[in-house]
């Protein structure tokens, strides 16, 4: 049953609408997947890896690997702490193998709160 103002009733009593707290929803911080360059791993293979792991085209996994390889190292993405932490794993599952039967081992790869 309803009073004259649209709140229920229970047997002459009033619900009143609860109250609500003024609070701020808190949002994570984001943070970045981190590409560094290595002198180990081929220009090709850091490509694929990019491509494989994080789904870009050939031309903007280029693009980054020339970033890290000029630099040192480069955001290769940016999103929430659980699924960079899979991005990064993703990229170091993959293993290249040198000319003559070396295994190089992952990609150097870290994850860090993003500035802001």
């Amino acid at each position: 049953m309803k009073n004259d103002i649209g709140l229920a009733t229970v047997a002459g009593a009033t619900t009143e609408p609860l109250e609500r707290e003024d609070t701020a929803t808190r949002l994570l911080p984001p943070y970045n997947v981190i590409l560094e360059n290595d002198d180990y791993h081929s220009m090709e293979f850091v490509i694929g890896v990019l491509q494989k792991a994080l789904g870009y085209n050939e031309q903007r996994s280029f693009q980054l690997m020339r970033l890290a390889h000029e630099s040192g190292q480069a955001i290769v993405w940016t999103g929430s702490k659980e699924v960079a932490e899979l991005k990064m794993e993703q990229m170091q599952s993959f293993h290249e193998t040198s000319q003559n039967g070396k295994k190089l081992g992952p990609l150097s790869v870290r994850i860090e709160p993003a500035p802001g």
